[in-house]
């Protein structure tokens, strides 16, 4: 049974994916909150196997959540699951250690399939944002060589002419 803890701020939703999550087999919710203001003691108390987080909620909203939460569990897997499809949100959950980025529009059937994904070790993503992520990366220099766009071999430092 893999153990999930829900953070989502929208009453109607946290009930609607609790009952989602809890109907299926293989699944149970053992925590919903409206934030991430107790995170490590709710984690601590509950020992899920997936967390399942929003990214905008009063308080202590995903993204600082899941930093805090970090801190004292590494590995344990964390998927995020919103509203926001822009680079920036998605830049900054995963530089704060997302293990997966879905977008709330994500069909029921593909939601329990990315859970058990990101629990088995796997990066579940919505299409079109795995798609801004490849883009994000392949704007980024390979190495300093690139940044400065010198040819390997002929770098200058400022003290040679």
């Amino acid at each position: 049974m893999i153990r999930i803890v829900l953070y989502e701020d929208n009453t109607k939703l946290r009930e609607n994916l609790t009952l989602l999550i809890d109907g299926a087999q293989n699944f149970v919710v053992c925590g919903a909150f409206r934030n991430c203001d107790n995170i490590l003691q709710q984690t601590d108390d509950l020992l899920p196997d997936v967390l399942l987080m929003d990214i905008d909620m009063p308080g202590t909203n995903g993204i600082e959540g899941l930093r805090i939460v970090r801190s004292r569990y590494p590995q344990l897997p964390i998927l995020m699951l919103t509203v926001f499809d822009d680079n920036q949100h998605v830049f900054e959950a995963i530089k704060a250690g997302a293990d997966g980025y879905l977008l709330k529009k994500t069909p029921p059937d593909k939601l329990l399939e990315h859970i058990q994904d990101v629990y088995d070790g796997g990066a579940p993503m919505t299409s079109s944002i795995a798609r801004q992520v490849l883009h994000l990366f392949a704007r980024q220099p390979s190495d300093r060589n690139e940044m400065y766009n010198l040819p390997k071999g002929k770098r200058k430092c400022c003290n040679c002419s």
